[in-house]
């Protein structure tokens, strides 16, 4: 049997809130065992060498989003990525860029997703303002339903934000999460809006035309959402509305 190997996880370290602390990183050493995520041995470094390690977990199994962090350059999940996919048993762990840091690795992505949701208006405004809290509730056709399923498997992590140069440039961009929503909500019937009405929140350079198309989005969603196909969509739904505004 082959000697488990030792890891060496150099780690971001800043505390925001101390005046007196600077950037920095740390590094850690752990003994690699079968099946070990980063989020187990971020986990077993807290709890056996530093306790003040600060980062993020909910639910442990890619499902909340919570431990979004660049693992050796890249925007993931920490409790979806094993230790022995990686070659080297070196690595290095820095918060998402992008978003409110508050400590270490630990990024205030709620802040921002609230802020967004605000800004664009990220919730249902249905065709019927009658509610009736005992009428049954009208079917959907099960096509559409799927549709709405694939867009709404989002767990707001922040990869996709981190990802995107074009948001890391101009802050004002909404991101590829933000176009996402967008188009769950235009893709519903329920849903009283025009892509007119679309076009006059995302029909501009904050918005869907200026994305450059880099798709780091699609290439480091851990959910493996059809960002590609759905910023494609509603660049199309854009593009008639100016026409007919025009």
């Amino acid at each position: 049997m082959s000697q488990a190997r030792q890891l060496t996880f150099s780690i971001f370290r800043y505390d925001p809130q101390d005046p007196n602390d600077k950037p920095q990183m740390v590094n850690y050493y752990i003994t690699e065992t079968p099946g070990m995520t980063v989020f187990i041995a971020l986990n077993k470094i807290r709890e056996t060498q530093d306790p003040s390690l600060q980062f993020d977990f909910v639910c442990r199994a890619g499902i909340c989003g919570s431990c979004a962090m660049v693992i050796n350059g890249k925007p993931t999940l920490a409790c979806r990525t094993l230790t022995a996919n990686f070659p080297s048993a070196e690595m290095s762990l820095m918060p998402l860029p992008g978003f409110e840091l508050i400590g270490d690795l630990s990024v205030n992505t709620g802040k921002f997703m609230r802020e967004l949701a605000e800004r664009l208006q990220l919730w249902l405004q249905p065709n019927d303002t009658d509610m009736d809290i005992h009428r049954i509730e009208a079917p959907m056709a099960p096509e559409e339903a799927a549709k709405l399923y694939e867009l709404e498997r989002c767990v707001e992590c922040g990869v996709c934000v981190s990802a995107c140069a074009t948001k890391q440039m101009r802050d004002t961009f909404v991101g590829a999460v933000g176009l996402m929503k967008i188009a769950r909500f235009e893709l519903d019937s329920r849903d009283s809006r025009t892509s007119d009405d679309f076009y006059h929140v995302i029909g501009n350079q904050d918005g869907v035309f200026g994305c450059m198309t880099l798709l780091g989005c699609q290439d480091a969603c851990p959910k493996d959402l059809p960002h590609m196909q759905q910023i494609a969509y509603l660049r199309r739904k854009m593009s008639i509305s100016v026409t007919n505004i025009i």
